[in-house]
């Protein structure tokens, strides 16, 4: 049975609307799913909403809205944006669907049955931002609990408890061993040091129905709902297949699991998916082999009025709207940026003025300029790789050769700013190429028609190769230049089938038209 690539994001909590943080996460998701499928590996890509909690419930009162209809408008907003954005997921989660409150449930009556849950009566302080008990192991140096936390109140009540004291010391061997993935490597460190302040400190899981009606039934108390934190999590097994219904639709499990690429936010590392998830695979009886492999990213922020850098938030009113920068911009321009001016695992700051900056440049002015002046001249002269051939000719296969592999490496490690830069250069070699070539001027003399035909080649050459290249990130764009290049446009390309010669022999081109027309930012004032 093969083993297909599982990628998984961290599904989105809908009190409200998609933000750029949001945008940033499933894109990225999203070109690594399409670049593993450009590999020719089998890929599911898994994201989705999580609509439960206590915020949820609390927005739809004070709205005075039924929370399940709060739910599914906001949910609206989200599904409208990944298709606006060209997410090609393979499955959809929404943490209302019976198939996931029946897996949920399952566990629950396992765990329990196994001895892994206790009830038990505290007072506890409570983050309401955060729908979290917190312990004096949360406060800071001042011995409070941190503007993070937001409003903190104390809470007397009865609930369930996961032993996850009796995990810690297996997770941490797993994250020091690297049996539990974590990338970039630097994010271990900050897990094996939650993992000190978490010590003997077990999690509750339930919350009492008096004060939160809105979640999963805890199925052997049922006055009792399942904790927002535990219910989404399962979302990565259960609708991968965990324990499904015979005759189910979801997939098969075992050709899905482990998460091959977990993409998560750094905000959400520690403690939910580092230490609250590993120990409930661990508890359900994943074996170390099985873990999944978290791949966590850093923020956008924003610059304030004062210069400096601030997190975005709705209490600052800072909030970037993707929607709107994808109908000023398209989606394919928002694509590149996103990718393409962060590292993964690093934090950057958003700023409009390089979006377009970086578009009119690589885009508008580098790539758009190749293509243009490649289509107008192959157009009327049929590029032909003849017998003539020097050292620039040999320089291009070469620069080609050497951007496709340093684009290869950067992809299969998550680097896709590192993988566009690969192409950006053989870009910039193509131009200097024509430059020094001047195949306007070969045209005029009919002794240089061979050499006019291998210059007219070797650019529409690479940019068969760069439309491949650029279509996990760039898809619609992409099929823009092979439509133009007439280059199979309906036929899917796989990397494998980037050999020099993907055009024929006196290979006739279609009309150019620009794919990456200049910005105007004198429009915009």
């Amino acid at each position: 049975m093969s083993k297909t690539f599982f990628i998984t994001t961290a599904i989105d909590y809908p009190n409200g609307a998609p933000h750029i943080g949001h945008a940033y996460e499933k894109v990225f998701a999203d070109v690594v799913a399409r670049y593993r499928r450009l590999r020719g590996d089998e890929v599911y890509y898994l994201t989705g909403v999580d609509q439960h909690g206590q915020k949820m419930q609390k927005t739809a009162d004070e709205e005075g809205v039924n929370v399940a209809t709060l739910a599914k408008r906001n949910t609206k907003k989200f599904i409208a944006l990944w298709e606006t954005l060209g997410l090609s997921h393979d499955g959809w989660v929404e943490t209302t669907d019976d198939r996931h409150k029946q897996c949920v449930q399952k566990i629950l009556s396992d765990l329990h049955d196994e001895g892994q849950l206790y009830k038990k009566s505290s007072i506890l302080s409570y983050s309401v931002r955060q729908e979290q008990y917190l312990t004096d192991k949360d406060r800071n140096s001042d011995g409070e609990f941190g503007p993070e936390w937001g409003e903190v109140i104390e809470l007397e009540e009865e609930n369930w408890w996961f032993k996850l004291s009796e995990h810690v010391e297996w997770l941490r061997g797993a994250v020091e061993s690297g049996t539990f993935g974590i990338l970039p490597d630097f994010r271990r460190a900050e897990v094996l040091n939650a993992l000190e302040r978490t010590g003997d400190t077990d999690l509750c899981i339930s919350r009492p129905k008096e004060r939160l009606h809105w979640g999963i039934e805890i199925p052997f108390d049922p006055d009792f709902v399942t904790y927002v934190w535990f219910d989404a999590l399962i979302n990565y097994v259960s609708f991968a297949g965990y324990r499904k219904d015979e005759g189910s639709d979801l997939p098969e499990f075992d050709e899905l699991w482990p998460a091959d690429a977990h993409v998560i936010g750094k905000d959400i590392l520690v403690p939910a998916h580092s230490i609250y998830w590993s120990c409930m695979l661990h508890a359900m009886g994943i074996p170390d082999e099985q873990m999944p492999t978290l791949l966590v990213h850093g923020f956008w922020n924003v610059k304030s009025s004062s210069g400096d850098e601030e997190k975005m938030s709705k209490t600052l009113g800072n909030i970037v709207d993707p929607a709107v920068l994808a109908e000023q911009y398209g989606a394919d321009l928002l694509r590149y940026y996103l990718v393409r001016d962060i590292s993964t695992g690093k934090d950057a700051t958003f700023d409009p003025e390089r979006l377009v900056m970086l578009f009119n440049t690589e885009l508008a002015n580098d790539l758009g300029n190749l293509l243009n002046r490649s289509l107008t001249l192959a157009k009327r002269n049929a590029p032909c790789h003849t017998g003539y051939d020097d050292d620039e000719t040999k320089a291009l296969r070469e620069s080609l050769e050497s951007a496709t592999a340093t684009y290869k490496t950067a992809m299969d490690a998550y680097d896709i700013a590192g993988a566009l830069k690969a192409i950006n250069s053989h870009v910039v070699h193509c131009n200097g190429f024509l430059e020094r070539n001047k195949p306007w001027e070969l045209a005029k003399d009919e002794t240089q028609a061979d050499r006019l035909a291998t210059v007219l080649y070797h650019v529409c050459e690479s940019c068969a190769h760069l439309a491949v290249l650029l279509s996990p990130v760039l898809p619609a764009s992409a099929a823009k230049i092979r439509s133009q290049l007439r280059f199979d446009p309906d036929q899917e390309a796989m990397l494998a089938d980037l050999q020099w010669g993907l055009l024929p022999p006196n290979h006739q081109t279609g009309k150019p038209k620009p794919v990456f027309p200049r910005i105007d930012t004198s429009k915009e004032d």
